[in-house]
């Protein structure tokens, strides 16, 4: 008997499929084709034709193949008003399903029904805020948010927004707990400093407004604690998405309002925002007084004290440095005709990015592709670009995915090369491909 079990699986497998495609080929759920292949559910009626043609079998066959499923797993009766919606049915199944079980009782199997997240909402916990704040609160918000930026850095902004928006939900309500004024300045920079980074993770997969909301919010935080440092870098950040977004008289208005009292700011803040302004000035062609802001910035990291810095500014280490100024050199590079003017410092930031990184690597590694491409080098630009494409399938980055896509338009005067054209195939598909 055991060699029977689960025989519509064993067809599958026959066919070569996975529940996944099969699912898609019928419009249900791929845990609905656990559960016919279980013999917890049968296949409506309406769908065994379909089911049968895609399993190449007959329709006696597949009823053979049902029942045996149903003799080993016999599916506990329901009675159900045939009046019931879909929706409702699938509740109902879900609620009978899903009783509270002892674990003595567990059979190996625990049946999520059609919809997880509605079983899910009912684990939500309030977590209570304090009625006073303390140093533990402050050091709380700090660990949080390193724990949401090196997840973004590692896989992109997507999981890190959904779980870090959360966290600042309940963070932003310690600005209305009592706190002696020091713990609760330090509160509203940390606080600051965590929706700095949300709004990033959100301006990473393109949620734009999100993003805004949450860049304001790190400016009310900063005003709130009194924090120069949180206040520039916030609006650093804002002038990146604007030059990003194609505003770049809005993003140079940003990273020149970020350098107001810059002798409230670090060195290492100093560099940050001379480069940051440093490329937008090249954008728009104003190239020797973009060149003086990367000299600035060259100037004031060499000056930089890390033990110094606030928590956010960690990132902006040699690599990162090495990293903003390239990229501010590549449209003069690009101007010019002369690639060694950025790719000598957009080479050393690929080899110093540590394995924490793999993001801002790879932004280099297609920035730089894309400087060889635009500057006659398509050869060794293609093994560049071709592993910033590997590095790509393990992040969820829309800006980076735009970037490769930028890369293959940089590469459109190469097309006769072979291997020029397979790694613009590979773009435009998006293909993961072998390493």
């Amino acid at each position: 008997m055991p060699g029977k079990r689960n025989r519509l699986a064993r067809q599958r497998h026959a066919v070569g499929m996975t529940q996944e495609q099969l699912a898609a080929v019928l419009g249900v759920e791929r845990s609905t084709i656990y559960r016919w292949e279980s013999g917890e559910v049968t296949p409506r009626p309406d769908l065994q034709p379909k089911l049968a043609r895609t399993l190449d079998v007959t329709p006696a066959e597949l009823a053979n193949l049902l029942a045996v499923n149903a003799e080993l797993n016999p599916a506990p009766a329901t009675t159900r008003d045939p009046g019931t919606s879909d929706a409702a049915r699938s509740h109902q199944s879900w609620t009978e399903n899903t009783a509270p079980r002892r674990a003595h009782d567990y059979q190996g199997r625990i049946d999520a029904g059609e919809s997880p997240r509605d079983f899910l909402l009912d684990t939500v916990v309030e977590t209570p805020l304090p009625t006073r704040l303390g140093w533990t609160e402050v050091e709380h918000v700090r660990a949080t948010t390193r724990t949401v930026a090196m997840s973004e850095n590692l896989f992109g902004g997507g999981l890190p927004y959904e779980t870090a928006a959360a966290q600042l939900r309940w963070a932003g309500q310690l600005l209305e707990t009592q706190a002696p004024s020091e713990v609760h300045r330090c509160v509203a920079e940390a606080v600051g400093n965590l929706a700095s980074v949300v709004a990033f993770s959100a301006f990473d997969i393109a949620n734009y407004s999100a993003a805004d909301r949450h860049f304001e919010f790190a400016l009310r935080c900063a005003d709130e604690a009194g924090s120069w440092q949180l206040r520039a870098n916030t609006l650093a950040e804002m002038a990146r998405k604007a030059a990003y977004l194609g505003d770049l008289d809005d993003a140079l208005e940003l990273i020149e309002f970020a350098q107001v009292r810059s002798d409230r700011l670090t060195a290492t803040a100093r560099a940050m925002l001379a480069s940051v302004r440093a490329r937008l000035l090249a954008l728009i062609g104003r190239y020797a007084e973009a060149h003086a802001d990367v000299e600035r910035a060259d100037a004031h990291f060499a000056d930089h004290e890390p033990d110094a810095d606030p928590p956010w500014l960690c990132y902006y280490d040699a690599a990162e440095h090495q990293g903003s100024t390239g990229k501010a050199l590549i449209p003069i590079a690009q101007a010019s005709g002369a690639p060694e003017l950025a790719s000598g410092r957009l080479t050393t930031a690929v080899k110093l990015q540590a394995a924490d990184y793999p993001r801002s690597r790879t932004f280099s590694r297609i920035r730089l592709a894309s400087l060889m491409m635009t500057t006659g080098y398509p050869r060794e630009a293609v093994p560049i670009g071709r592993q910033a494409l590997i590095d790509t399938a393990t992040l969820q980055s829309k800006r980076l995915l735009t970037e490769l896509r930028g890369l293959a338009q940089s590469a459109s005067h190469h097309v006769q090369l072979s291997d020029v054209a397979e790694l613009r195939h590979d773009i435009a598909t998006l293909r993961r491909p072998s390493t």
